[in-house]
């Protein structure tokens, strides 16, 4: 049995990445459902609405593996602690992202009833991480989409951190191909966690536009920038070269519309948002974000399709049997 396994209860070693701009309820729910981990984004949740969305998560997926996760320079402890609680008793694992491993809100979690994460971008990150008392670490490479704490390749600091420490590892970053996912398993890692191909697929919560744009680009087409600063500055991040030419040749201030939480905000031209699907405006000119496998993505296919895809392409490279929707290896 999988390390994965004995902690959360998935069947298959594929985290899906959590989104900030929604909670994507219909994607985590078929992520979980197909054997895999499906990972709320919390970062714009009220208790209220966090715990919502769980409760229908679970009656979807009765014994799926579930994460929550927080960027945690937009976490305060005094205004968010409620909600970490939400998460720590409804969730399998809670995770963080973009922070120092704080041992605080790690035993929050583990008080909570949960399995504790942290999302990493180096070795030292990784140690501090494991000497807080983290149940899972996540190493991400500089390859991977969105905002981006690492500033080596992922599989050289996935294999110093394997070293090093003793809890699962998850590789993060670039990861779109069965074939990546194998390399990453046969590296060591417990499992690995995937954004963009998931923001390509039926269920997420993510502007048609944008699944297209992922379709469409090939290999080479991203780049690891700091240009979508608004909002978030000093934090860099990896987009489609597209959608900073589009930016660009945009000169409004506000390039677009979209729900955030239970609101409708404005989006400013170089705002770090993804585009959700009721975004309105110039979404092409909004932060693509992207890993550097996106060339790999050819389609727009349900969840579990992709799970199944993955699951499946890797295990005949690694040479096991197939991971079927039973559990059965």
């Amino acid at each position: 049995m999988s390390a994965l396994r004995r902690l959360l209860g998935c069947r298959v070693p594929i985290q899906q990445a959590g989104f900030g701009s929604s909670l994507n309820v219909d994607l985590v729910a078929a992520v979980a459902g197909a054997g895999a981990i499906g990972t709320v984004g919390a970062a714009l949740a009220s208790p209220a609405e966090l715990e919502a969305a769980l409760g229908e998560i679970r009656r979807r997926t009765d014994d799926g593996a579930v994460a929550v996760n927080f960027v945690e320079p937009f976490f305060d402890r005094a205004a968010h602690g409620a909600v970490l609680e939400v998460a720590a008793a409804g969730a399998d694992l809670v995770e963080f992202f973009y922070g120092d491993p704080d041992a605080a809100l790690i035993e929050a979690i583990h008080r909570g009833g949960a399995r504790a994460g942290w999302q990493v971008g180096s070795v030292d990150e990784a140690l501090a991480a494991a000497g807080c008392g983290v149940d899972v670490v996540a190493v991400q490479g500089i390859e991977a989409g969105g905002h981006v704490r690492a500033t080596a390749g992922l599989l050289p600091m996935l294999a110093a951190v394997l070293d090093r420490v003793e809890v699962p590892v998850m590789a993060a970053g670039g990861i779109a191909s069965p074939r990546a996912m194998a390399a990453a398993l046969a590296a060591g890692a417990a499992g690995v966690r995937m954004g963009t191909r998931f923001v390509a697929c039926a269920e997420a919560d993510f502007h048609a536009g944008y699944k297209a744009a992922l379709v469409a680009a090939g290999h080479g087409d991203t780049v690891y920038t700091a240009a979508f600063r608004e909002l978030w500055p000093g934090a860099p991040h990896r987009v489609l070269r597209s959608a900073i030419a589009a930016a660009e040749a945009n000169p409004a201030p506000v390039v677009a519309t979209m729900s955030a939480g239970a609101e409708r905000i404005d989006v400013p031209r170089f705002a770090g948002f993804a585009p959700v699907a009721d975004a309105d405006g110039d979404v092409a000119a909004m932060a693509l974000f992207a890993g550097e496998g996106v060339g790999d993505i050819d389609d727009v296919p349900p969840a579990a399709e992709i799970v199944r895809r993955f699951a499946d392409g890797a295990a005949r490279l690694l040479g096991a049997m197939p991971v079927d929707a039973s559990g059965a290896s």
